[in-house]
């Protein structure tokens, strides 16, 4: 049985996670990494650091990760007793809280290193990637415990020709998200003025920051077509089904604001704050839309026709 308690544990930790990529972001977007210099998990060889705004925001992130890590803990050890009680019931949960466990101490182990032995940015670029699937594990964690809070979730069979390409949308996805980090990291944002041509030609020259954040930009408008045409494959074979239509409509109603809010991006990098504000906006919309692709490929392969139970 999961419990309202439970559910409020696991909600917890969704949001937590939630932080601490936002965090972690804002650290990057602030230039903050340095903000304790070589120490960790001391700050300037203090508990308590002096006042900076960079040493504030980096040693927020850590106290922010470190809450976040007993939280996770504490889903994966309740998880754990359950499933020594249900196997059955409770193996999907359980896979959920030992990625976001184990995806909480990877991205620690990594925050560490960065701090104590600075690495390239394609190095720095895979952090982001690593609290993403973390905070997604958490958040399908949370899913699962809403589908069953009034017993069993319901049982309905997915068309087989949906996993395969939910499962490589969601693969491209994270790629983009990569390359996003990426241009954060080498500080390449500006690379292409104007939106949506780059500046002002069709196909710039693919040098530097211009190269990368055009290459970024391709990558986003395909990912938009390869959503919209998943959303409207699933609609076709599903039969106006309930099933992952509602999942696919979101999916492709977040990536055409994801898409909206990269404009929006470009639009304020002349203005620090501004920017600030609205790289955290594309950050948030690009963690809910992962989410909601993983979530679609799990229940396509789970609930799969032909699949042997």
């Amino acid at each position: 049985m999961v419990t309202g308690r439970f559910r409020a544990l696991a909600l917890a930790a969704c949001i937590g996670m939630l932080l601490v990529l936002l965090a972690g972001a804002l650290v990057t977007n602030t230039e903050s990494g340095r903000g304790c210099g070589d120490d960790w998990p001391l700050c300037h060889g203090k508990f308590i650091p002096a006042y900076t705004l960079e040493s504030m925001i980096e040693y927020s992130h850590r106290l922010v990760s470190g809450l976040e890590g007993l939280l996770v803990l504490a889903v994966s050890l309740s998880v754990y007793s359950k499933y020594r009680k249900n196997r059955e019931a409770f193996k999907e949960p359980l896979f959920y809280s030992g990625t976001a466990l184990l995806f909480t101490v990877i991205q620690a182990l990594m925050g560490a290193a960065a701090v104590m032995w600075p690495q390239s940015p394609p190095i720095l670029a895979i952090h982001f990637g690593i609290s993403l699937i973390a905070f997604a594990a958490t958040l399908l964690l949370v899913v699962w415990s809403y589908r069953v809070r009034r017993g069993m979730e319901a049982v309905y069979r997915v068309p087989s020709s949906i996993y395969p390409r939910a499962l490589a949308t969601a693969v491209y996805c994270y790629f983009v998200v990569y390359l996003g980090a990426y241009i954060r990291h080498t500080d390449s944002a500006g690379g292409c003025e104007g939106w949506p041509l780059c500046n002002g030609q069709v196909i710039p020259e693919l040098e530097g920051a211009t190269g990368a954040v055009f290459i970024h930009r391709v990558a986003a408008l395909i990912l938009g077509f390869a959503i919209a045409g998943l959303y409207f494959h699933i609609r076709r074979v599903s039969h106006g089904s309930a099933g992952l239509t509602k999942s696919s409509a979101w999916s492709l109603a977040l990536v055409v604001i994801q898409v909206l809010s990269g404009a929006l991006l470009t639009a304020t990098i002349g203005d620090k704050d501004w920017f600030v504000f609205t790289s955290l906006l594309h950050n948030l919309i690009i963690t809910g839309l992962f989410g909601i692709l993983l979530d679609m490929v799990i229940r396509s392969w789970r609930l799969r026709e032909g699949r042997v139970q």
